[in-house]
C-alpha cells in the first residue's frame, strides 16, 4: 500500500514570540515494513537555523532555532510512503512469555532495536502495580508471549473508553489506569506497563493509521489524527510484532510509523523552548490518503 501523508500543526499566539528552539520528530522513518519514498517539513516562519538528523533509536529529528518575532508557528509534513509488512505469525506458535523474558534479560545487545533498552520503567511508565496484576491475568504459565499479549491488547480494547477529554499528555499513566478512560496514548503506555512489569520488552510507537469512511459517505480532509501504539518483542525468531490496544489490532498496513521508544517522551513530535508572555492555542489536521 501507498500512502499519501500531510501533517499539519499550527501554533498560534496571543503575543509575539520573540524566540524559540525546538526538537520535531514529524518526518516519518525507514524501516519496520514501510519505505519512505519522498517527504519534506515545510516551516513558517523560516528558521535561523535547521539541523536534520536520526537519534539513538533512528527517528528523524529536526532541530530548529526561530529568532525573528512570530505570532504563529505552521509545521507541514507531507510524505510519500510505501507500507508492505509481512503477515503476522499465528499467535500461538511464538514462544512462551517467561522464555520470552529470560531471553530479553540475557540480552547482550546494545543497538538501537535491542530488547535491553525496553525492559524497565521509564519517564511516562512507570512501574505501577495495579496495571501489572490487570495484564497478569492474560499470561498464563507456558502461554505463547503474542497470544497472551493479544489477549491483553483485547481487555484494553473491551475495558477502557475512548475519550480524548478524559487525558492530556501529562496525565499520569496510573490516573488513566484508575479512570479507564484516555486516548491511544494512554492506551500505550498502559500496555508497556503491564508487559515490562512482567519482565517483557516493550517500546512506544507513534504514527499514523488509515481510516475508512462509513459507506456511502466521503472521506473528511483533515479529519484523520495522529495515532499511538505498542510493541512487543516477541524472541529473536519473530522480533518485534506492533499491537495496537486502542483498535484491537496487529499493526500490519494500515499503520504507518513516525518513530518509536521507550514512551512518549522519546517520541514527541515538538519538544524545546519557547520563550513569550502570551498563550498558544494548537490547530492540528492530518490526512493519510491511500493512492496505490
Amino acid at each position: 500500500m501507498i500512502y499519501e501523508l500531510r501533517h499539519v500543526t499550527t501554533y498560534g499566539y496571543s503575543r509575539p514570540v520573540p524566540f524559540s528552539r525546538c526538537i520535531l520528530r514529524l518526518l516519518p522513518r525507514d524501516g519496520a515494513g514501510q519505505r519512505v519514498l519522498k517527504s519534506e517539513l515545510l516551516i513558517a516562519p523560516r528558521p535561523a537555523e535547521r539541523n536534520d538528523g536520526l537519534c539513538f533509536f533512528g527517528n528523524r529529528m529536526t532541530t530548529i532555532t526561530i529568532t525573528k518575532p512570530h505570532r504563529e508557528l505552521k509545521l507541514e509534513m507531507r510524505a510519500r510512503i510505501e507500507v508492505d509488512r509481512p503477515p503476522p505469525p499465528h499467535t500461538g506458535l511464538t514462544r512462551n512469555w517467561e522464555d520470552v523474558a529470560a531471553l530479553a534479560l540475557d540480552s547482550r545487545s546494545l543497538a538501537p532495536d535491542s530488547p535491553a533498552h525496553h525492559l524497565y520503567p521509564s519517564r511516562l511508565v512507570p512501574h505501577v502495580p495495579a496495571v501489572i496484576d490487570y495484564a497478569r491475568s492474560s499470561f498464563d504459565a507456558g502461554r505463547p508471549v503474542l497470544e497472551a499479549a493479544c489477549e491483553l491488547m483485547a481487555r484494553i480494547r473491551r475495558d477502557f473508553t475512548y475519550d480524548p477529554e478524559a487525558t492530556e499528555v501529562t496525565t499520569p499513566l496510573a490516573e488513566a489506569f484508575d479512570q479507564r478512560h484516555g486516548v491511544c496514548q494512554d492506551f500505550a503506555h498502559i500496555m508497556i506497563a503491564g508487559l515490562r512489569g512482567l519482565g517483557l520488552p516493550a517500546a512506544y510507537v507513534s504514527g499514523y493509521i488509515r481510516t475508512i469512511p462509513p459507506p456511502g459517505q466521503k472521506r473528511l480532509e483533515g479529519a484523520d489524527a495522529s495515532h499511538a501504539w505498542a510493541m512487543l518483542w516477541c524472541g529473536p525468531e519473530t522480533g518485534w510484532i506492533g499491537l495496537d490496544p486502542t483498535n484491537d489490532l496487529i499493526v500490519a498496513d494500515d499503520h504507518i510509523v513516525t518513530a518509536f521508544g521507550r514512551d512518549y517522551a522519546d517520541v514527541a513530535p515538538l519538544d524545546g523552548v519557547v520563550i513569550g508572555p502570551g498563550t498558544q492555542k494548537v490547530g492540528v489536521a492530518v490526512d493519510v490518503v491511500p493512492v496505490g
